[in-house]
């Protein structure tokens, strides 16, 4: 089994069914395998999952929102205002979704190990094969990883922007006053820009090399608003250090 990492899907989900301190158990599963147990169990292969009794498995971020949503109203994670929540909506898919800003980070750590010589990386190397299988999940390509960093960048103005906005309007969050589930997804996104460091999230340093960011786009566009952010989140709300 792979040693754990601060995989930003997954410690969204947490980190939603923490601020509403909904109970639950944690199943660790090996990236890039197919769990065949797991299949059985939820009819589906991808992590982070929520398996609530004998519900359909929720795998997605939306549906990771909706259903902590439904089982602790209070604290809200989303707005009542329903301009307000399609924002929301639309911003979390800019950050979690396909073609977003997680999807793109994860094409640029793809193309650190897919064009390396085999005599750099050899063919049957375990971090090879599992970064082989990964991409072919998500759709990797040379010319998409190469477009990732743009697309990526214009995702971390945008934050930046609203986060500087809402400041000004004398707020603390990227909605407003109250924290909510964008605030969430990004503290924990912000491990593809910078992850916290080892005191407060300890993981294997050859992975924290591939989630630091070092493409010079992206870092022009990771205004130091948007750490600050994170740090505020987790230090208020999500709780350090952090436990993977």
């Amino acid at each position: 089994m792979l040693p754990p990492v601060p995989g930003p899907w997954a410690e969204g989900a947490k980190g939603l069914f923490h601020v509403k301190r909904i109970p639950f158990v944690r199943v660790r599963q090996t990236p890039g395998e197919i769990d065949s147990e797991l299949l059985a169990w939820t009819g589906e292969s991808n992590a982070p999952q929520a398996v609530l009794d004998a519900e359909p498995a929720r795998t997605g971020w939306a549906e990771m929102i909706l259903l902590a949503e439904r089982l602790a109203p209070e604290p809200a994670l989303l707005p009542a205002d329903p301009e307000q929540r399609a924002l929301l909506f639309g911003l979390c898919q800019l950050l979690c979704g396909e073609e977003g800003f997680g999807w793109q980070r994860r094409l640029m750590m793809f193309h650190q190990v897919i064009p390396l010589p085999e005599s750099v990386l050899p063919a049957d190397h375990p971090g090879r094969l599992l970064v082989q299988a990964l991409a072919e999940r998500y759709g990797y390509s040379a010319a998409a990883a190469e477009a990732a960093p743009r697309k990526a960048a214009a995702v971390l103005r945008l934050l930046a922007e609203r986060l500087e906005a809402e400041r000004a309007r004398g707020h603390r969050y990227l909605l407003g006053s109250a924290l909510t589930a964008l605030d969430i997804y990004w503290a924990t996104f912000a491990a593809l820009v910078q992850p916290l460091p080892p005191e407060l999230c300890e993981f294997p340093a050859a992975m924290r090399g591939q989630y630091e960011l070092r493409d010079p786009e992206v870092l022009a566009a990771a205004a130091p608003i948007l750490l600050e952010h994170r740090d505020f989140v987790y230090e208020r709300h999500l709780g350090l250090p952090v436990d993977l």
